[in-house]
């Protein structure tokens, strides 16, 4: 479960960015491609964040499909998963986002 680690890192960066204040809500983008099972990443922001500044915060999660081009017949196209895989056929293709995981805001008081 690297989601832990994953929410682990956020918790770290949105604390010391609060510096000392207290943190009510925290907001992330989440592409769709990066892997991190949402469910999993609420459950262990809840637990890592006992304690800290962020105690009993909320997090909000964007979530942001995949994209990518295909090469060969040049169609821009949405992933749902990491099948990398055009309705052509070609699996010649470049992913254009969903890969992302941003801290886009947080609430402090």
């Amino acid at each position: 479960m690297h989601e832990l680690a994953i929410t682990q890192s956020v918790v770290d960066a949105v604390c010391e960015h609060a510096a000392g204040r207290r943190v009510h809500s925290v907001k992330l983008e989440v592409g769709a491609l990066c892997a991190v099972v949402p469910d999993s990443m609420l459950f262990c922001f809840d637990m890592i964040t006992e304690g800290t500044a962020a105690d009993g915060a909320r997090l909000d999660l964007d979530i942001h499909p995949g994209t990518a081009h295909c090469r060969v017949c040049g169609t821009d196209f949405e992933l749902t998963d990491l099948i990398l895989l055009c309705g052509c056929g070609s699996a010649d293709v470049e992913v254009t986002a969903g890969r992302d995981l941003r801290i886009l805001s947080m609430e402090v008081s």
